[in-house]
């Protein structure tokens, strides 16, 4: 592993919604990768404090990270897999906030700030933004700037999840990192979220901050690379042992969450028309 342009973490920040890091990790796929980095410049994102961990591309993203003014690169020599890069990135600015995010996302002007802000109005340590998913076949930024005024009150205390993920200082200090073992074929975030349950922190998804997200692009090329099939993920009916639940428990969380899941969208649906979750879909948005 080489690591390059290693800066210090802010300085003379603490505990507020300033002082935070940015992670994400790539796996070839330049050019989701650079449409990310644009839009995170353009959103007016520090990139002093973002972190870049390359997995072994070979498809130019190397050369491609050794050009944008990251606060860090890390270019690992092989593909290690989502968990032991977003766990590398976390690890070069240990300040009061660590964001974890997808390559192949696209976001809105200060939406760092006002995730960790929402967070805190929440009071939660773990929170992840609204979000688009599909093809980008319409104006992100028009729709999400009517989307974040209009659903600035929602938060789906309990919901969560691994497209971005803006996780507070003191969940590492209590769960620990994500799970270092690449053939989890990308449910180190199940693993993560479980550890998150057993010790009671809550999570939330605010309706604040919208991402536009085009699908897990970095995951699939990890798994397509290295052969890894639907029965090696803790998803498989053979492997939610992986977690230390047996078969009831197992049925009654997700039935759980699909009561959970069901209300928020009923409640979204009547007040405001759409929800927290959107996929495109023939040139429609699909409410979720």
């Amino acid at each position: 592993m080489n690591t390059i342009l290693m800066d210090a973490p802010p300085k003379g920040q603490h505990e507020n919604m300033d002082d935070y890091s940015v992670t994400f990790a790539c796996y070839n796929s330049v050019d989701y990768t650079k449409k990310c980095v644009d839009s995170l410049i353009q959103a007016g994102t520090p990139m002093g404090r973002v972190i870049a961990v390359d997995n072994g591309s070979h498809d130019g993203t190397q050369d491609y990270l050794d050009t944008q003014p990251f606060g860090g690169v890390i270019l690992n020599k092989s593909n290690l897999g989502c968990g032991i890069a977003w766990n590398q990135g976390a690890l070069v600015q240990q300040a009061d906030w660590t964001i974890i995010m997808n390559n192949d996302v696209l976001v809105t002007k200060r939406w760092a700030e006002r995730l960790i802000e929402a967070a805190q109005s929440a009071d939660v340590k773990v929170i992840s933004p609204a979000m688009i998913e599909g093809p980008l076949d319409y104006d992100f930024q028009e729709f999400a700037q009517k989307a974040e005024a209009r659903m600035a009150d929602v938060t789906r205390i309990g919901a969560k999840h691994l497209v971005c993920l803006a996780v507070h200082k003191s969940v590492w200090a209590d769960v620990g990192y994500f799970t270092p073992k690449p053939r989890l074929l990308g449910y180190e975030d199940t693993i993560f979220f479980h550890e998150l349950e057993k010790a009671g922190i809550q999570t939330a998804i605010t309706g604040a901050v919208w991402f536009h997200h085009f699908g897990s692009v970095t995951q699939d090329q990890i798994k397509k690379e290295k052969g890894l099939v639907a029965s090696h993920a803790l998803g498989d009916r053979k492997n939610y042992k992986t977690l230390g639940l047996n078969w009831f428990e197992r049925k009654i969380r997700r039935f759980k969450r699909k009561n959970l899941e069901s209300s928020w969208r009923r409640d979204e649906m009547q007040a405001f028309d759409m929800t927290a979750h959107g996929l495109r879909q023939n040139g429609k948005f699909v409410w979720r």
